[in-house]
């Protein structure tokens, strides 16, 4: 062997660098051994995603309980079960799940059937509701939705693609400097006749979004980095009035930059520990200070280390991603 030399090459669109080794012969051969090195660790990444964002900028203490700490002796984490959310996923599970189907099968669906089965998944104490007077008046709400869907079902008789995903909801590196992973899941993207998409989000409370949020500059992105196609629109569905609002479409580069910019200080956040209430920090004998967005959490952490025996506190038992449940009584 007469010489060594080593040469690194970067490959962007794997995120992974190479290092080749290539080995010179003294017959002149090439002989080359290749090395992966420095793969970006998606277990050690910071994961964000609309909602948890979304805690973050409401209160960084509700992000940390609801996002972070994890019960010592069980490893869990903790949420909040209301009779908004379980609304919420009766329904978008309903239009979600015709997807599934080719568009001219979709509202041949029985589609009132299939949302009083999974009703059936959120009802009584699991779904947050504390009578039958409560979930009643939810259940109502959503059937309207579902009749006024089979009414006009707009979009979803039309094309739609689905981004990739595997065991996670479609994510990609928002940073590797940073190693920030952006994740989350679209309700609805159509597919228009000019090759190009419509990103629908469907909205199942009575309440307008308000200006600036992150939803759709996050929906941009993570469909601007999973596939090829340009998006064109973005829209609210408001399925109970049935009004649709088209948004105008941010600049790909501004919505990076707004969606960086919060997910940098959400990192640092953790980095540093530092996850405190705007309101002030709650204090568990007095039972004051905290704000309305983390104080439901706090009283969880009183109620798990035995200091209080405040019925408003009902555990339910372990929900999705292994999560301890609870329903806290206004």
């Amino acid at each position: 062997m007469t010489r060594l030399s080593y040469l690194v090459k970067e490959r962007s669109l794997v995120s992974i660098s190479f290092v080749r080794v290539y080995l010179k012969n003294r017959n002149f051969k090439l002989k080359i051994v290749q090395y992966t090195a420095l793969m970006p660790d998606k277990y050690t990444a910071v994961w964000v995603s609309h909602s948890s964002m979304g805690d973050y900028l409401k209160c960084p203490r509700l992000y940390y309980l609801h996002n972070v700490y994890k019960d010592p002796a069980t490893g869990r984490k903790m949420s909040i079960v209301t009779p908004h959310m379980s609304l919420g996923i009766a329904v978008h599970n309903v239009l979600e799940g015709l997807g599934e189907y080719p568009a001219a099968e979709r509202m041949k669906r029985d589609l009132r059937a299939t949302f009083e089965e999974g009703w059936a998944k959120v009802s009584g104490i699991k779904g947050g509701f504390t009578s039958p007077e409560e979930e009643e008046e939810f259940k109502i709400r959503g059937k309207e939705m579902i009749n006024n869907v089979i009414k006009d079902p707009k979009f979803l008789v039309n094309k739609r693609i689905k981004l990739p995903k595997e065991k996670m909801n479609p994510n990609y590196y928002l940073s590797e400097d940073d190693n920030i992973i952006l994740n989350g899941q679209i309700d609805w993207i159509e597919y228009l006749p000019d090759d190009s998409l419509h990103i629908i989000d469907f909205k199942t409370g009575k309440h307008e979004e308000k200006d600036g949020s992150l939803q759709l500059p996050i929906y941009l992105l993570l469909c601007n980095a999973l596939q090829k196609r340009k998006v064109s629109k973005v829209s609210y569905w408001y399925l109970e009035s049935g009004k649709v609002v088209e948004k105008e479409l941010p600049e790909s580069s501004t919505a990076y930059q707004e969606v960086l910019s919060t997910a940098i200080q959400v990192k640092q956040a953790r980095e540093l520990g530092e996850f405190h209430c705007p309101k002030g920090d709650y204090d568990s004998e007095t039972k004051q200070g905290g704000c309305m967005c983390c104080r439901p959490y706090e009283k969880i952490l009183d109620f798990k280390k035995g200091k209080t025996d405040d019925e408003s506190v009902i555990s339910i038992g372990i929900g999705g991603f292994n999560q301890d449940m609870f329903v806290v009584k206004n």
